[in-house]
């Protein structure tokens, strides 16, 4: 295993000094230290990964130094835009180092949402022409790739790669972890939202523990799961599939089981929701002001307002709600959507938190069944 602090004093002398990225589990770790150990001038939390690219790039051009961008896997797609046409050695030539998480690496059990992307991560980076290595478990053989990812980012002045595998930094615990304030768990908040609404209605919950605590409740009260589209994959795209499944079924109420990460990571979603102006959208927003299923790094969730956002992009209605029975109130307007609840809820998940027993091809093959058994 590798010390995160010892990972971090090797990139520092190398210039190093600017930390940005989404949070990821196989780095929770080596974020945890970044987190503790620089300013919120030195170290930004991303809303996205090419977001994080961008900002990684403006930090080079205005200093000249070498930032690292930090990421899952699943993340290189967000990123690929910028990398692409931005720091590229065909256009802007800006060296970055890329710290990635490597989910799904064949031959590693994981979920199936990261299975395609763990086989083609390396392919991915040698198609772009982004050099890689994968770091060693090895503390010698770490400053070594390190002190060569420089000098290759510094000759041809563009991006390298560092592959993370499964249990390679050893652990951190935050010093001062954030605390989050909320009278409902996300779990006892979703409890509440499935027992009232329309049973007719469908649901689309957004990846991570979400989904997992919406199969569970099911599971819990003897019903099927064919309501429910578990976005396993995809992070922040929940609300567009949703919005997809609005506008072709009018006459069923679609609610959208979001997460403040994952609303911001594509905020721009919003601006079509509000546009469009589906009258059958509840986009509910469960904001526990983290990254809660890979690490719990905190997110800006809980200092934007997200209600006024939603109702300046053109949702009929928004609110705020912090309790059951302001949830409840919430969720039993009649007038025609969209509509935005955000619910702050607590940061944490049950320990036994299970997992989802149906395959994503499963899930989707229940769920479009159910949907197409009455038409629009």
């Amino acid at each position: 295993m590798i010390d995160p602090s010892s990972f971090v004093q090797e990139l520092q002398k190398q210039g190093t000094g600017f930390f940005t990225g989404v949070p990821d589990s196989l780095l929770k770790n080596l974020c945890a230290f970044i987190t503790d150990s620089f300013d919120a001038e030195h170290h930004i939390i991303a809303a996205n990964e090419g977001n994080a690219v961008a900002l990684a790039a403006g930090h080079y051009l205005a200093t000249g130094t070498i930032p690292m961008v930090y990421m899952q896997n699943s993340g290189e797609g967000n990123a690929v835009n910028p990398l692409l046409s931005l720091a590229d050695t065909d256009v802007y030539q800006i060296p970055l180092l890329l710290c990635i998480g490597w989910r799904g690496e064949p031959g590693v059990r994981d979920e199936p949402q990261h299975v395609k992307q763990g086989k083609v991560t390396l392919s991915l980076l040698e198609t772009m022409g982004i050099p890689y290595q994968v770091l060693s478990s090895d503390e010698a053989s770490m400053k070594v790739q390190v002190e060569q990812a420089y000098a290759t980012m510094k000759a041809e002045q563009a991006p390298v790669a560092l592959i993370v595998k499964k249990g390679l930094f050893a652990e951190y615990v935050l010093k001062q972890p954030d605390r989050v304030e909320g009278k409902l768990t996300r779990e006892e908040a979703l409890e509440i939202i499935v027992s009232h609404t329309d049973p007719r209605a469908i649901f689309v919950s957004t990846t991570g523990m979400a989904s997992r605590e919406l199969y569970e409740i099911r599971e819990r009260n003897g019903v099927g799961h064919e309501k429910d589209f578990l976005t396993v994959g995809s992070m922040g795209h929940a609300s567009q599939i949703a919005l997809g499944i609005a506008l072709s079924k009018k006459n069923r109420q679609v609610y959208c089981l979001d997460g403040d990460g994952a609303a911001l990571m594509h905020l721009g979603g919003m601006a079509i929701i509000g546009t469009t102006k589906p009258e059958n959208y509840f986009h509910i927003i469960l904001n526990n002001g983290s990254h809660d299923s890979v690490g719990g790094q905190p997110t800006v969730g809980r200092d934007v307002d997200l209600v006024g956002v939603a109702k300046s992009l053109g949702y009929a209605t928004a609110v705020k709600v912090t309790d059951e029975t302001a949830l409840v109130d919430a969720l039993a307007t009649k007038n025609a959507g969209p509509h935005c609840i955000e619910v702050l809820v607590k940061k944490g998940n049950r320990k036994d938190l299970g997992r989802p027993k149906s395959t994503p091809v499963e899930n989707k093959q229940a769920f479009m069944h159910y949907i197409a058994e009455e038409t629009t």
